[in-house]
């Protein structure tokens, strides 16, 4: 992991990204591109109603501690598959997550926060350490060997796709929502990438209030 040489954004590049767009939007961030759900997150249904989304995975953090998914029991969790590399769509989900965490406030400390790359190759624990330090503290990032990561993706129905760019590296198309479990690991529902501000806090703020 990590052997790529090609520039990931930094810590304040970042930062300053988002600055000009939040200046340039009135203070809301539109990207160029996204994944329709739709055509991304194939969401199975039980008898029991209940979408099959979620279930056991064991990856490293940022920290290069071993989890598994019994490490968020007893909390809701929100979680968001990219990589580092992303250019848009994961910068500003977790800007835009960074600010939902603010807005909640004390109940903040009721969710986890997880961001799991889907880049084996080039993201692991130090790469993700640096990148997530732009974000709030409570973010946690989360990486894996190439069979970690196909047997997450596969439990949370999540769509990745390695993409060849012209300078002969690659990037990678990837679900853009972020997933909402509750306390127990069970799915409850998404933030979609082009989610209303006020209706993306509600859902954080209902996802609490359960806790």
């Amino acid at each position: 992991m990590g052997q790529k040489t090609k520039a990931r954004m930094t810590r304040s590049q970042i930062i300053a990204l988002f600055a000009a767009a939040a200046f340039a939007v009135g203070g809301s961030v539109v990207a160029l591109t996204i994944l329709a759900d739709t055509d991304q997150v194939a969401v199975a249904k039980q008898g029991t109603g209940v979408a099959s989304v979620g279930g056991p995975f064991t990856l490293t953090d940022e920290d290069g501690n071993r989890v598994t998914e019994a490490d968020f029991i007893g909390k809701p969790t929100a979680m968001f598959f990219g990589f580092t590399f992303c250019p848009e769509v994961c910068p500003t989900t977790l800007f835009e997550l960074t600010g939902y965490i603010e807005k909640l406030g004390p109940d903040a400390d009721k969710l986890n926060y997880v961001f799991v790359s889907v880049d084996w190759e080039r993201d692991g624990p130090a790469e993700l350490a640096t990148y997530i330090s732009a974000f709030d503290e409570r973010i946690r990032g989360l990486s894996g060997t190439e069979a970690e990561i196909a047997a997450v993706a596969k439990a949370y129905r999540v769509f990745y796709r390695r993409v060849p760019t012209d300078d002969g590296d690659y990037t990678v198309d990837h679900t853009a929502s972020v997933y909402l479990m509750d306390s127990e690991g069970q799915f409850v529902g998404t933030i979609s990438y082009d989610e209303d501000p006020d209706n993306a806090l509600a859902k954080l703020k209902r996802l609490a209030e359960a806790a």
